[in-house]
């Protein structure tokens, strides 16, 4: 027999014990998870989430996979062009000036350039310098005509190219193909984006892929902004993904780097201007003594050491000129 000591405890265990069988058998299907046909349901539904998930974690996976993948080429790209300081042909070169010259006929214009200015100042300063000055001269003004030119080229080419991805994006959110948008710009773009384009779409409509014709255009439009436009393009090709959002991102980046553009271009006016000034005196200064003191002067171009004092002149000059030059151009 128990002593009457224990006796409540034992009556509180007891009770205890009984509320507890009461709640879970009422709420033992929610504590089990449910009946036996919402477990099976669940377990089925619960088998394809996980299904789904899996699918979409893998197809996320190899989406990233693919766009690692193109930047990794177009890093590998870009390290190759530094790794051997690419420098363009000169058809290459002619071609992005939009010059319509055969090496030939280039060269020829060399010739020519050279001998007119022989011929024109002979006279003044004698047979040797007048064949360095021609010689030179024939070697360097069509070569700085064509890189002026395939420079102002590129300029008009970063400043409309916004413009030509925003009808793109417009494009494509109403519902056209990119390939038709593609077409809009080659057709109604200006130049040089208009003929860049069209060639993009007639190098597609050859049977080439879109990727790798899009891929041609830095080729011949060596700026970063067609290299971004391609990136842009080889990532939606191979991995997928909204294309109007990246092309609209990629126009406002292009939009702020013209502006940051701009800016450095203000900032660095002034240095360019004294930079200028300083170059341009000693030449002004000669051409103002060899009107007005002409003996004083011609001495340079009539002796022989005046010949090298003067040539060393111009390469010290020029150095000079490079170093500023280097001192005010941003890299950006």
């Amino acid at each position: 027999m128990l002593s009457s000591a224990f006796l409540p405890i034992v009556a509180f265990l007891l009770a205890a014990g009984s509320v507890g069988g009461v709640l879970v058998a009422a709420f033992y299907p929610r504590l089990a998870g449910g009946s036996p046909l919402d477990r099976r349901i669940q377990t089925i539904s619960g088998s394809r989430g996980v299904t789904g998930q899996l699918a979409d974690g893998s197809g996320e996976k190899t989406r990233k996979r693919s766009v690692e993948a193109t930047l990794h080429d177009a890093d590998e790209l870009q390290k190759a062009k530094t790794q051997k300081r690419y420098k363009p042909s000169l058809s290459t070169r002619l071609r992005q000036a939009d010059i319509a010259w055969t090496r030939r006929r280039y060269f020829f214009a060399c010739a020519i350039v050279g001998g007119v200015l022989f011929v024109t100042i002979l006279g003044a300063v004698g047979l040797l310098p007048a064949m360095c000055f021609g010689l030179s001269g024939g070697l360097l003004l069509p070569h700085l005509y064509v890189g002026s030119k395939r420079r102002r080229r590129l300029e008009r080419f970063r400043k409309a190219f916004p413009d030509a991805i925003d009808v793109i994006v417009r494009g494509i959110k109403s519902g056209v193909p990119l390939a038709d948008c593609l077409k809009i710009v080659a057709a109604e773009a200006p130049e040089p984006v208009k003929g860049e384009f069209k060639m993009l779409v007639d190098d597609q409509a050859l049977g080439l892929p879109l990727g790798d014709a899009v891929q041609r255009l830095p080729d011949r439009i060596p700026v970063s902004e067609a290299s971004f436009f391609a990136i842009v393009i080889a990532v939606q090709t191979r991995a997928g993904g909204n294309l109007s959002e990246a092309l609209a991102n990629l126009s406002t980046s292009l939009r702020q780097r013209k502006k940051m553009l701009a800016k450095i271009a203000a900032m660095s006016a002034e240095a360019k201007a004294s930079a200028g000034i300083i170059g341009a005196l000693p030449i002004v200064v000669g051409i103002v003594l060899y009107f007005t003191s002409p003996d004083y002067i011609g001495l340079l171009f009539t002796t022989l050491t005046g010949n090298l004092v003067l040539a060393v002149c111009g390469i010290w000059m020029g150095l000079g000129i490079l170093v500023m030059r280097q001192m005010i151009n941003f890299d950006f």
